[in-house]
């Protein structure tokens, strides 16, 4: 079963929380997180992505980026930008409302036992190099900044608990620049907590839903520690990571869509005929009743080629009921942009890239268009937060950019001190 433990966390101190706020790190390339800094320096971008107070010639993973990241937290402290909350430990409650939907989360620290135990599933591999900058990260500055996203199959107990806490008044309730409206509230009552620790007590698994990177790092970290401390007694913090664990039913997975830079040496007609001999039905998208290209169901697909949409749908032989071969962004794979297109390895095929959801079918028509750099867009209908329930029960791993979540968690929030 899940163990989620409360803990004493540091937040913004009142009326900061908007300014600190934050996307997480891995949003932002290097000159677009300094130039977010620059405009707002109390963004906690600045600890997260500490060589924007370093001039470019600085390597961005140079120690004196972690130290001073590290630096900047103790700062921060120490004149009361972050106050940590005394007594007990607690647990939070974080809600985000995106375009009149909301999800709730509860904000807990969750066991690296766990992950290591299979617990907490994952879905998606991960690289040593990107875990690499995060464990430098949390152990030199002490601290989990980015919480991890889970998710959990929704449960009564929980349910009730979090709708009796959202009744009082929230602690912090802003909306950030992009329009999403935060709010947290603080569970600190001992029955209530208590309340929350059993009811994961009961829950069997919990699922990574984004931030597979920054998961895997901070459980590094853990391990890490207890080496160092051969006689821990896995009360630590270090033995637990930052996590906002949010119900499956009220989570929503946007599309993460795909633009390919050249047909493989086909013109457009030839294309189009080898699309349909890979088991692939062709329509215009008006004569479908929708010119925008977006896919209605699982099994179909928009395809925007010569300025035009199309809509493709995977003829039944081509679909499975395996949990990863059966998923959309599979059969586009395993049909089309491999044994057509070329792309063998989408992780590592420059000819390929990937457009999330949130920036909509007018950015494939953008990257297709005669100023752009591709060829062909395919939109695709969303992976469903069962469909990722299903490959990670299974013990399998997704193909690559299958989920995009939307809203992003905020860091600086909420921090955990790993003392």
């Amino acid at each position: 079963m899940a163990k989620v433990r409360p803990f004493n966390a540091y937040r913004p101190r009142s009326g900061m929380e908007d300014k600190i706020a934050a996307l997480p790190y891995d949003v932002y390339n290097r000159s677009e997180a300094k130039s977010v800094v620059l405009t707002n320096p109390e963004s906690f971008l600045a600890i997260d992505r500490a060589e924007s107070q370093f001039s470019d010639d600085v390597d961005t993973y140079d120690d004196r980026v972690y130290a001073k990241a590290a630096d900047m937290i103790r700062e921060r402290i120490a004149d009361g930008r972050f106050v940590r909350d005394e007594g007990d430990p607690c647990y939070y409650l974080y809600e985000l409302t995106m375009d009149g939907r909301s999800q709730t989360g509860i904000v807990g620290c969750a066991s690296i036992d766990d992950y290591k135990d299979g617990i907490i599933k994952k879905h998606e591999n991960t690289r040593a190099d990107k875990e690499e900058d995060r464990i430098r990260h949390v152990d030199t500055t002490g601290f989990q900044t980015g919480p991890i996203f889970l998710a959990y199959r929704a449960c009564d107990s929980l349910r009730d608990i979090i709708a009796k806490i959202k009744q009082t008044k929230a602690v912090n309730d802003f909306t950030s620049d992009d329009g999403i409206r935060h709010r947290v509230w603080v569970i600190a009552d001992g029955a209530d907590v208590e309340a929350v620790r059993s009811a994961f007590d009961s829950i069997p698994n919990l699922y990574i839903a984004d931030g597979h990177h920054r998961c895997a790092s901070a459980v590094k970290v853990g391990f890490k520690r207890r080496e160092a401390n051969p006689g821990y007694t896995g009360d630590e913090e270090f033995n637990y990571f930052l996590s906002v664990i949010f119900p499956d039913e009220e989570l929503k997975i946007m599309d993460y869509n795909r633009v390919v830079k050249d047909l493989n040496g086909l013109d457009e007609e030839n294309f189009k005929t080898a699309v349909t001999k890979a088991g692939f039905d062709i329509a215009d998208a008006n004569a479908a009743g929708d010119d925008t290209g977006r896919p209605a169901k699982k099994g179909t697909f928009g395809m925007y080629l010569g300025g035009k949409w199309y809509i493709l749908t995977a003829r039944d032989e081509i679909k499975s009921s395996d949990a990863v071969a059966g998923l959309d962004v599979s059969i586009l794979q395993d049909r089309l942009l491999g044994p057509v297109l070329g792309i063998g390895d989408p992780k590592t095929d420059k000819r390929i890239d990937f457009v999330g959801g949130i920036r909509g079918l007018k950015e494939l028509e953008r990257r297709c268009s005669e100023s752009g750099d591709c060829k062909v867009a395919f939109a695709m209908y969303p992976t469903s937060i069962e469909e990722l329930f299903a490959v990670a029960d299974a013990g399998r791993l997704m193909p690559p950019k299958s989920t995009w979540f939307e809203p992003k968690l905020r860091s600086g929030l909420f921090l955990h001190s790993l003392t």
